[in-house]
């Protein structure tokens, strides 16, 4: 499901990236592709990465339970497929991005009959590391290819093609998909093998999250000392301690709006799989379970789809403060035009990782 609410531009910029760049140059994306692509899933995130393919004359074809949202495809020129099998079987590779493990399984599973040497499948949800490799190890079987390659960066990054991307796969997949790659988005960064990709994906939102509480006590401590919140928010972007949460998610708090197209489930999911990585290797954390019980607190609250900014409403509600102020957009976009992807190579090495 896609939120459609409109509001004011903000302008959101970072400087250049981190990292060395291999192999492609900046500059406006390559046009059209030769592979036949098929996406599954165009919800928030998904409806924006599968529309950066089509912008850039992709021969695509989508799949989403919602019908409307396809045929919103399909007016700007994709094709529709009405189930998995079919869509595995009329392109080259299939691109999945659902909200849960589960779901991602149900439709991969039902593709695997048309599996054969020819075909990739991408993963691009942010999900469980085991899953992803047993629904790889599924398709190999077949003689196909995987790749796991969650995005980070937002929504309105997703919709310019200035995201970032993490993929796990051999390198070989990696390079013949690289054009896809960085088409969907600007800095992709080979992590190693399936799986790889997945456990730093939700480290990092494990990190976004982390910053996302802090943001939400800072702003409701500093109104409760009486500091202008406008001031407040300059105050935190020019210091040591913004972030690029705080300078997305941060506005659209102090809007009121709260949204960023992504609730609270997804962030309890999330964060969820970072605690399980932990408990994994006995490792004993401090914040992240106490991160995972405020966000269970707040779902029994505001519910299960609220919009994961308004986890600042517990503050809110427990302060009687308001947490808004003037001159801040409703809803977040990218102003840095969309530009040519490339990989980038991990500092302190000279190739990329699994390169010969």
């Amino acid at each position: 499901n896609s939120n459609n609410s409109k509001g004011p531009k903000s302008i959101v910029s970072f400087g250049p990236a981190f990292g060395a760049i291999s192999g492609h140059a900046r500059g406006s994306k390559a046009k059209g592709n030769d592979m036949k692509m098929g996406f599954v899933g165009l919800g928030n995130v998904g409806g924006k990465l599968a529309g950066s393919l089509l912008r850039n004359r992709f021969d695509l074809t989508v799949l989403d339970l919602n019908a409307d949202l396809v045929a919103g495809f399909v007016a700007k020129g994709a094709k529709s497929a009405d189930s998995p099998a079919a869509l595995m079987r009329a392109c080259d590779a299939v691109i999945t991005c659902l909200p849960s493990p589960a779901a991602c399984a149900t439709v991969v599973e039902a593709m695997l009959p048309e599996v054969d040497a020819s075909k990739i499948w991408m993963e691009m949800s942010t999900t469980d590391v085991s899953e992803v490799k047993r629904l790889a190890a599924l398709v190999a079987q077949r003689g196909g290819s995987a790749i796991e390659c969650p995005v980070s960066g937002g929504c309105h990054r997703a919709d310019t093609g200035n995201i970032s991307i993490f993929a796990g796969c051999d390198r070989a997949t990696f390079e013949r998909m690289l054009p896809t790659l960085t088409t969907l988005g600007r800095r992709v960064l080979h992590t190693g093998d399936i799986g790889t990709a997945s456990t730093l994906k939700v480290m990092t939102n494990y990190l976004a999250t982390a910053n996302l509480l802090t943001c939400c006590e800072a702003l409701v401590t500093m109104k409760a000392a009486g500091i202008d919140l406008n001031t407040t928010y300059e105050a935190m972007k020019i210091s040591s301690g913004t972030s690029f949460v705080h300078e997305t998610e941060s506005q659209v708090i102090l809007n009121g709006s709260r949204d960023i197209s992504f609730t609270m489930d997804l962030v309890k999911k999330d964060i969820g799989l970072f605690q399980k990585l932990a408990e994994d290797a006995n490792i004993p954390l401090e914040i992240s379970p106490l991160m995972v019980e405020i966000f269970n607190d707040g779902i029994a609250k505001y519910g299960a789809r609220e919009l994961s900014p308004n986890i600042i409403r517990r503050l809110e509600d427990a302060t009687g403060l308001d947490i808004t102020a003037a001159g801040f957009p409703q809803q977040l976009t990218d102003d840095e035009p969309e530009e040519q992807g490339y990989e980038v190579i991990p500092t302190g090495l000279t190739k990329p990782v699994m390169a010969d």
